[in-house]
């Protein structure tokens, strides 16, 4: 499996990240049973959020990292400055109170990577900055990033670090998969179009997506005539999509893999540092991901698999 560097890390980081948002203390078996395996597979980094699972999911890696003595053999991947019923929260107040419980369910003293979970785009970029780099600098973060930014935004906080000599941004997370969203998931969420790609090649700002593999429309289960699943159709369902979905089950079995693997190796295979966050739950569909790591796409085939050719 390739890493990829982001800086700000001494370590470099898998390029399949471990999803957690189904993690929590009352599933300790699984959620051993399937870090072990993310480890045996070559995965280093954890993803997780301080709202997942009302917090479980952050206290279930916390246990897991601790009785198991893992602490040193993981990067940790935590996201704070999600909205919540108070509106946004990207102010001093709300990311020291949350990274400081983050932390403490985590049960270490420090994560290797931060994410502002949400944007607030009433709050000048230096603001946020001077709040992000006081935690590097106190040892609490290393490199910080942001989830769902708009890569205007981003653009705008680096040059702002560069100008008054702070740490600026070292990743973005939006949603980047080969169905395209045809509108958000969730609320205030970011999906790569082609303006973001653009931005991303330019700058090769490393990309950790969320629903790599796009909520499971690529697994074989759904049809244009199958209308089940609410959300899926809502967001991912349209000609272009289930174009999509042809040609790369057409070059699945060219290559002799399945269909959901052609989806993630399109991810991991763009012409910047990606790193796509997964969800396997069992061991099947951890190796199912591990094999795709290996898929190797041609940029032909990226733009045949993107409808560009």
């Amino acid at each position: 499996m390739k890493n990829i560097r982001v800086k700000g890390m001494d370590k470099e980081i898998s390029s399949l990240v471990m999803g957690s948002d189904y993690f929590a203390p009352e599933k300790m078996e699984q959620v051993t049973e399937v870090l072990n395996d993310y480890l045996e597979i070559g995965g280093n980094t954890i993803d997780t959020a301080f709202i997942y699972a009302g917090g479980k999911s952050e206290e279930a890696i916390g246990i897991w990292m601790e009785e198991n003595k893992r602490r040193d053999d993981v990067i940790i991947l935590t996201k704070g400055g999600h909205p919540n019923a108070k509106g946004p929260q990207i102010n001093k107040q709300a990311i020291d109170n949350e990274l400081k419980i983050s932390l403490e369910r985590l049960r270490t003293d420090y994560v290797e990577l931060y994410a502002l979970h949400r944007d607030d785009p009433n709050v000048p970029v230096g603001e946020i900055l001077e709040i992000l780099n006081a935690h590097v600098e106190a040892g609490r973060i290393g490199a910080f990033g942001g989830s769902n930014w708009s890569f205007e935004r981003l653009q705008e906080a680096n040059e702002y670090a560069e100008k008054h000599g702070l740490v600026g941004f070292s990743f973005s997370s939006p949603n980047l998969s080969l169905a395209k969203a045809q509108e958000p998931y969730w609320a205030g969420c970011v999906s790569v179009d082609d303006e973001i790609m653009s931005w991303h090649e330019n700058t090769h700002m490393p990309l950790f997506s969320w629903s790599s593999q796009a909520r499971g429309f690529f697994t074989g289960r759904f049809t244009p005539e199958d209308r089940s699943n609410e959300d899926l159709v809502r967001v991912f369902y349209n000609d272009e999509n289930w174009e999509r979905y042809r040609r790369a089950e057409q070059l699945a079995k060219e290559k002799g893999v399945e269909t959901i693997q052609i989806s993630l190796a399109y991810v991991l295979n763009q012409a910047f540092p990606t790193a796509a966050i997964i969800g396997p739950q069992n061991r099947e569909e951890m190796l199912s991901c591990r094999q795709a790591a290996d898929i190797r796409l041609t940029e032909d085939e990226i733009q045949w698999l993107d409808l560009r050719k």
